[in-house]
């Protein structure tokens, strides 16, 4: 193989390598983060819809102090939440208030997978077509397609 298709495919490897790989590792791992996101937000909706459902005027819980070391507490007055509304800062809510809120999240946190999800299939579709250029450089046949009968 000459030396121009070789240096060829060697950069096309490492732009897989160096770029695509890792920048497709990163959207996946942030809209890995978004999941948990939206499950909090899930579990904080059904929580709030159970207390609301059985009338919970009061509550005993434990509260993590951090390192995982928990703390009894009551809740005298369960009619108000603090929710964590991001960069460390919390809001007062009522539950109805509250659901309001968790709504406008939950929305934008489906946008937010639904924008990851397509910059993923993209970086997929970018190393689909690269891997096929290094195989045309390397006058490989095509790849059959799963659907392809095999005669």
């Amino acid at each position: 193989m000459d030396s121009y298709r070789q240096e060829k495919i060697q950069k096309f490897e490492e732009f897989v390598d160096r770029r695509l790989k890792p920048d497709l590792v990163r959207a996946i791992g942030e809209r890995d983060k978004v999941f948990e996101q939206q499950k909090i937000f899930s579990d904080l909706r059904r929580n709030i819809e159970n207390f609301e459902k059985n009338s919970v005027t009061s509550l005993r819980t434990l509260v993590n102090l951090g390192s995982e070391v928990y703390m009894q507490a009551d809740v005298a007055d369960t009619q108000r939440i603090f929710v964590d509304v991001g960069l460390g800062f919390h809001v007062e809510f009522t539950w109805s208030e509250a659901l309001n809120y968790i709504s406008q999240r939950e929305e934008k946190l489906s946008r937010q997978v639904e924008e990851y999800t397509r910059l993923i299939a993209s970086i997929k579709a970018q190393i689909k077509m690269v891997c096929e250029g290094i195989r045309e450089l390397l006058h490989l046949p095509a790849e059959r397609s799963v659907h392809e009968p095999v005669f």
